[in-house]
């Protein structure tokens, strides 16, 4: 995970004022300065033999409107959902996951071709996903990612594959950076398993 610092001071004073207060949207109380911004890591690269010549196209996951924002999300008991202020993503949400998701996959080299809808490259599967949680649950001190992903033949629209990826990692405190490194090694289990997944699929 990469952490981007800006050089305002009022950062450094508004995050060390926020560091377990839960705001809706308004940063650090309201005052207008910037809040931390932290990145997602993709799985290394660690390619193995064996590949494959099939290429995949990844959509961008889905999700509930506030997965949809840049914004870190906090669970809290009962169900409701609040911003975490004094902290954010490097980019919405669903657009960050499907860059690491698809980094994820050419670091293995085992796909003839990893690419975006937008990218007009023939594939052979497209790969769909919705984000159903990406945030701290208060109420067990975790950092849960949820993500239901689905491999569709091209062509066909049949759906070959499907499964649900879900990874918990325990959080000792709920303050921007500490929530941002549980999700992403959260994430990171996802991505394990989710590569390995469409790796193997048929």
């Amino acid at each position: 995970m990469r952490v981007f610092l800006p050089a305002s001071s009022g950062r450094v004073a508004c995050a060390a004022a926020g560091l377990a207060m839960l705001a809706a949207l308004g940063g650090c109380g309201g005052g207008g300065a910037t809040p931390l911004t932290f990145d997602l890591a993709a799985l290394p690269g660690q390619p193995r033999a064996g590949g494959t010549a099939r290429s995949v196209v990844v959509s961008e996951p889905v999700g509930l409107q506030p997965m949809e924002a840049d914004r870190i999300i906090v669970r809290e008991r009962g169900g409701s959902l609040s911003f975490l202020g004094g902290g954010q993503w490097a980019d919405r949400l669903p657009r960050l996951v499907q860059t690491r998701i698809i980094q994820s996959l050419e670091n293995t080299g085992r796909l003839r071709s990893v690419s975006r809808p937008g990218d007009k490259v023939p594939s052979d599967y497209l790969l769909v996903s919705e984000i159903r949680e990406f945030d701290i649950d208060s109420g067990s001190g975790e950092a849960v990612v949820d993500l239901s992903a689905k491999l569709i033949a091209e062509g066909s629209g049949r759906v070959v594959n499907a499964r649900v990826f879900t990874a918990r990692v325990p959080v000792p405190k709920v303050d921007p950076q500490t929530a941002a490194t549980g999700l992403d090694a959260a994430l990171s289990q996802v991505l394990g398993d989710l590569v390995r997944w469409v790796n193997a699929g048929r």
